[in-house]
């Protein structure tokens, strides 16, 4: 290891200091709804019939100017879906998550059905000769004749709660909401071409989508998500749901009237979500749900500026551009990125978007973060979530997209501080814009958080853009997931975060678990947060304090210092590192992670008269974390060699 002041301990420097002030920090953003009134908005909303947001198919010179590559590309996939059949989605798959658990195999069925209705849709606005559109037409009528559109998983606030859907109660709900704008969408693009098929398939589209969506959006405040019923800010649903609602009454609503009784409620409603958004922009869900969050923010705010000719306009707002910067602050290299709660490590993140808000609010940093490294073959194929609602403006915004992405590289933040309570997270690296070096996160926050894992005082260290110690983030999503037996799965636990657990306790969910007198303080040559994490801790540990303290001194290395006092001695006392790096044999004071992949290797110091080292080998076999992680991960536990009632442990990493 190379000798560094980090060898002298910890001390103040000269910085700027920062602590949380939660008044500031909470500071109300500017309101849709009180900004553009409804008697202003019916001034400004452009009626249905001259609301033109993109070509139709049959305007033929501006689908045929799309990049040849896209075009291809498209028309491919949609001939891959036209020889496949409607996959079904019978009863007794919809109650698997009733009577299992299970919510996985009927998503990914319904998953096709939409991803078949994207494609096809594309497809045959691309080409525009009418082979797509029985199998389009098939897969419409086929989505018309669900018994409902939301997931097993969410149906469960119908009266009759979980199980098969009631349809007397249509529940608006994440992807009901989804199929609404998607079929809005096709029916806008494609009404003419589908009636050569039969006159009944856009009319039932159109009664379905207003039956399921926006008569009970329109009649009912109820739903939860929409803000309305609670006094707590809704999370992602929020946005999304608004989002997709939105689109949907722009495109198929004909009673004008109706249609701006929805619009202003949508703002009403996103208002709920907005005007109590952290100021700093800060997204304590992460940001693989700041692109359900922020990202959907930005579709409502669009549909709003198309559909007024651009006289409803936020882009200027401070709070708009900070939530937009989120995802910039918390990328550390790749497609790797800060996952705090839920998140995943590894985020395959909306890259148009990315770069269009990025365009709005005039920041170079956020366009460059979406134009970057850009893989064309990813960008045109239909993910498995993606929408044409987001699909639609980034084909035509491609040529912009695409020459910036010739000559961008990735901004790569190098100090980051978000400082409301909820998140308080720090992320510093040894150089602006280069991976080269180490690069830190931590966060102090509380347990209190949407999606929350028990991580108050987490860090995480990579190196040369490769990840060292780790979140080990979500596994797949089951009914246990948002149960009350949520932490009794291994990944949400402290003990499998780089955590302390203290007289056999870990941390406990909940907001009063948080961290206290948090302090940030960076300049030139360091970065440093310092939190005490005992109160995330129940008394049971027996905790009087514990003062985390992280720091990056640049082109150095990363101390990661735990002073503790305990109420009385233990030596039940062990520190958590989780790698999904090859961990070396423990010698006397030393370990190394390698990643099996580069090569690249940071070494880590302890003090080997204070800590014994395991190592465990935790055998992967949930999908979503194999994806993220291959198919092992590495737990590193420190345990203290006597009882001890006070002291003082550091870790040193730097590169090898």
């Amino acid at each position: 290891m190379t000798s560094s002041p980090l060898r002298r301990g910890f001390c103040l420097f000269a910085a700027v200091l920062v602590a949380a002030l939660p008044g500031e920090l909470a500071a109300e953003n500017t309101s849709l709804s009180r900004t553009y009134p409804k008697e202003e908005l019916a001034r400004m909303l452009l009626p249905r019939d001259r609301w033109h947001p993109f070509p139709k198919a049959a305007e033929r010179s501006a689908w045929q100017a799309l990049p040849p590559e896209a075009r291809k590309a498209i028309v491919a996939e949609g001939e891959a879906y036209a020889q496949q059949e409607v996959p079904r989605l019978p009863a007794s798959l919809y109650l698997e998550f009733l009577r299992e658990g299970n919510r996985s195999r009927y998503q990914d069925v319904w998953l096709v059905r939409r991803q078949m209705l994207h494609a096809l849709a594309l497809a045959e606005c691309i080409e525009g000769k009418g082979r797509f559109l029985d199998p389009l037409a098939d897969v419409v009528w086929a989505i018309c004749e669900e018994s409902s559109w939301a997931w097993p998983a969410h149906v469960g606030v119908q009266r009759a709660g979980s199980g098969l859907p009631d349809t007397t109660e249509p529940i608006v709900a994440l992807f009901s909401a989804e199929t609404a704008s998607a079929l809005a969408w096709t029916v806008y693009l494609l009404e003419d071409e589908l009636d050569t098929v039969s006159p009944q398939i856009c009319r039932r589209a159109v009664r379905e989508v207003d039956q399921r969506i926006l008569t009970p959006y329109h009649d009912r405040e109820d739903f939860g998500w929409m803000g309305f019923s609670s006094r707590s800010r809704p999370n992602n649903w929020n946005p999304w749901v608004n989002s997709n609602v939105l689109a949907a009454a722009l495109l198929l609503e004909e009673d004008e009237g109706r249609r701006l009784e929805i619009v202003h409620k949508v703002m009403r409603s996103v208002d709920k979500f907005l005007v109590p958004y952290p100021a700093d922009g800060s997204c304590d869900e992460g940001p693989s749900y700041w692109g359900r969050a922020g990202a959907s923010l930005f579709d409502n705010l669009e549909w709003l500026f198309r559909a007024t000719d651009g006289r409803i306009d936020l882009y200027a707002d401070p709070a708009i551009q900070e939530i937009g910067r989120f995802i910039l602050r918390t990328h550390v290299a790749g497609d790797y990125f800060v996952n705090v709660g839920d998140c995943d490590a590894r985020i395959d993140f909306p890259r148009d978007l990315v770069f269009r808000y990025g365009t709005r609010i005039g920041d170079p940093q956020l366009q460059a973060l979406g134009a970057a490294n850009l893989d064309r073959a990813a960008l045109y194929a239909t993910p498995r979530l993606a929408s044409l609602g987001r699909t639609l403006p980034m084909l035509f915004n491609l040529d912009k997209l695409l020459a910036a992405a010739e000559s961008t590289s990735p901004p790569l933040v190098r100090d980051v501080w978000l400082a409301h309570p909820d998140l308080q997270l720090m992320a510093a690296r040894d150089k602006a814009g280069s991976t080269d070096g180490l690069y830190v996160a931590a966060w102090a926050g509380h347990n209190g958080q949407s999606h929350n894992h028990n991580d108050v005082g987490n860090f995480l260290v990579y190196a040369g853009g490769r990840p060292m110690v780790v979140d080990v983030g979500r596994p797949t999503y089951t009914r246990q997931t948002f149960s009350r037996d949520r932490y009794q799965i291994w990944a949400m636990q402290s003990g499998y975060h780089n955590l302390p657990t203290v007289n056999g306790c870990t941390q406990k969910p909940g907001s009063r678990y948080a961290a206290k007198d948090v302090r940030y303080t960076v300049d030139e040559a360091s970065a440093q947060l310092e939190m005490d994490i005992a109160p995330s801790y129940p008394g049971e540990a027996g905790l009087v304090s514990w003062v985390r303290t992280v720091r990056l001194t640049r082109g150095e290395g990363v101390a990661v210092s735990d002073s503790f006092r305990l109420k009385e001695p233990t030596d039940s006392i062990v520190l958590s590192l989780m790698t999904p790096c090859e961990v070396s044999p423990p010698a006397p004071g030393g370990l190394a992670f390698r990643d099996a992949e580069t090569g690249t290797t940071v070494g880590v110091e302890y003090a080997p008269a204070q800590l014994a080292v395991e190592v465990e080998t935790i055998e992967l076999d949930d999908a979503a974390l194999m994806k993220v992680w291959g198919p092992r991960l590495y737990r590193v536990l420190l345990q203290a060699n006597s009882p001890q009632a006070e002291g003082t442990w550091t870790l040193r990493f730097a590169p090898k």
